[in-house]
């Protein structure tokens, strides 16, 4: 971990400028935090409520599940780690977090009204072949 010095209050300042501020993600990370956040598997917070100015957020990258993980390529210095992301790149998570939870939603309820048993088990008319004529 960083140490600061405290005897040099202006330093402590533009630390703490930088926190607020957050970093970017490059193309790469941001690709793989952004996944993660269509899986469900982030945590997010605004990094300080309380200051209109501060716009960043804090950001905790959860392990994604096992068949997931075998798919994504994940740096992992990216999962179980918190970090501090900048306003611009936090919101466009939050947009894809929601989306995710959406798609995920509809893929569950058209789940639900599957009817597996008719779809293998029943033949339609239509589907049948006409009197006479046999399949082979």
């Amino acid at each position: 971990m960083k140490s600061l010095k405290i005897s040099n209050l202006g330093e402590i300042r533009n630390e703490l400028n930088k926190y607020k501020k957050g970093k970017k993600f490059d193309i790469n990370q941001f690709n793989q935090v952004a996944r993660l956040a269509w899986l469900g598997k982030l945590v997010m917070q605004p990094l300080d409520p309380e200051d209109k100015e501060c716009s960043s957020f804090l950001v905790y990258c959860d392990h994604p599940d096992e068949l997931a993980a075998h798919f994504l390529d994940l740096d992992q210095d990216l999962v179980g780690q918190m970090h501090i992301v900048d306003g611009e790149q936090g919101e466009a998570l939050i947009k894809i977090l929601r989306m995710g939870v959406e798609e995920r939603a509809r893929l569950y309820q058209d789940l639900s009204r599957s009817d597996f048993y008719f779809r293998h088990f029943y033949k339609s008319d239509a589907d049948k072949a006409p009197e006479g004529e046999s399949g082979s």
